[in-house]
Parts: structure tokens; C-alpha cells; sequence
């Protein structure tokens, strides 16, 4: 009978995630924050407004270049490696070929076969650093464009979790009324920014769901009670 060859389905943009994640996570929690401090403490939506949208440029600025100068020190981290293992490779050959076949034994491969496995890796010299590279000591090539789109991604995503806390001011004239409807739609974004986030990094997506809940509005009521307290 034929059978159903089989694909296997991986998930493979765990570092655009990783991006969102930073970038909605805080992007959310610090605007939420600030927006229910400063509703302990003034009685004009239009200062909330003023205060949370430039909370939001200068935060998506620092948490984007934040993302772009973690991605160029991880660039500028394997290349430092690679140059140093293409060096042993050739002032020290006999070395690197030891340390190929420690990993080979390390994943199991017969002891008659280390030998002319060694032999073809380092036959080939890109191979045999790349070998070194990701066997030896577990580094991956950052994609070139790494530093760019980790930048951008952290914050357009800040920007669109901040908005999120920052809407009902715009539209509701009343401080005590947009509070409440930035407490109900901050949360509920939360909670459902929790869930997927989980669906994708964890096991356990309600769980995640709700302790982002709750970190987002431990943040925001600790702000409103300390601003209430000083005011």
C-alpha cells in the first residue's frame, strides 16, 4: 500500500518572536503603567495623552536600538570565533581533528569510524570550521539582515503594545472612565497576548496567559497607588 511520506513541521522564526515578545511585552506593561500613575494624579486626559505618546517614542527607540546592538555583538561574535578557529585550524591541525573526534564519540560513532569520518571534515576546510562551529561550540550564522529587522520588529512592536493602554484616552474625556477602559482592554490584550505568546514558547498557553496578566497589572496598580500616595 502507498504510504503518506512524512513532513515534519518546525517552527523556524523563533527569533522574530523572541523580538515581539520583548517588544509587546514591555510595550504593553510600561505605557499601562504609566497611563494608571499619572490617573492617580491629574484630572486632564490630554497629559496622559502627551506623557504616554512620549513614553512610547522614547521606549521603542531605546528597546529597538537595544535589539540592534544585541544583534550586531552576536554578529560580531561568531566572526570573532570563526577567525579564531580557521587560525587553530591551520597553525594547530592535529589538535582541531582531536577535538572533531571527541564530538563524533560524543554522539555515539564507533571508534573504527571516528578515524575516517575526521578525515573527510577536515578535508574540506570551510566544512571542518563549520563543523567546529556549531558541533564544538554551539554557534549558528546570524542571518546579515538580523540587527536591522530585530530593531524594527522590537519596536513596531512596542509602539503597537502602547497604543493599546493609551486609546481610550484619546476618545474618553474623563480621566476615572478611560482608567477603567484602559484597565479592561489592556487586560484582555494581555491575557490574549499571554496566550499566544505561550502557544508558541511554552507548553502551558493559559498558564502564560495569565501571569502576564498578572505582572501587566501589578505593574499598572503599583504606578496608580504610588502616584495617588505622593498626590
Amino acid at each position: 500500500m502507498p504510504q503518506t511520506p512524512h513532513v515534519e513541521k518546525h517552527f523556524t522564526s523563533s527569533e522574530t518572536i523572541r523580538d515581539i515578545v520583548i517588544g509587546m511585552s514591555d510595550g504593553l506593561t510600561v505605557p499601562f503603567a504609566l497611563a494608571a500613575g499619572l490617573s492617580g494624579a491629574v484630572e486632564a486626559t490630554g497629559i496622559i495623552i502627551t506623557a504616554g505618546l512620549a513614553e512610547v517614542a522614547a521606549g521603542a527607540i531605546a528597546m529597538g536600538l537595544g535589539g540592534y546592538l544585541a544583534a550586531r555583538t552576536d554578529a560580531e561574535h561568531f566572526a570573532s570565533e570563526r577567525a579564531r578557529e580557521e587560525k587553530e585550524t591551520e597553525e594547530m591541525p592535529d589538535e582541531e581533528a582531536a577535538e572533531v573526534a571527541a564530538v563524533l564519540r560524543s554522539y555515539g560513532l564507533e571508534e573504527d569510524k571516528v578515524e575516517t569520518v575526521v578525515n573527510s571534515i577536515r578535508a574540506d576546510k570551510k566544512r571542518w570550521v563549520d563543523f567546529m562551529m556549531r558541533f564544538e561550540l554551539g554557534l549558528e550564522e546570524p542571518d546579515p539582515m538580523r540587527a536591522r529587522n530585530s530593531a524594527l520588529t522590537i519596536a513596531l512592536s512596542y509602539i503597537a503594545g502602547g497604543m493599546v493602554p493609551l486609546a481610550p484616552y484619546f476618545f474618553i474625556p474623563s480621566v476615572h472612565t478611560a482608567l477603567l477602559a484602559s484597565v479592561g482592554v489592556t487586560l484582555l490584550a494581555l491575557l490574549v497576548f499571554g496566550y499566544v505568546k505561550g502557544r508558541f514558547t511554552t507548553a502551558k498557553p493559559f498558564r502564560s496567559a495569565w501571569q502576564t496578566v498578572v505582572v501587566g497589572g501589578l505593574a499598572a496598580a503599583a504606578a496608580f497607588l504610588i502616584a495617588k500616595a505622593i498626590g
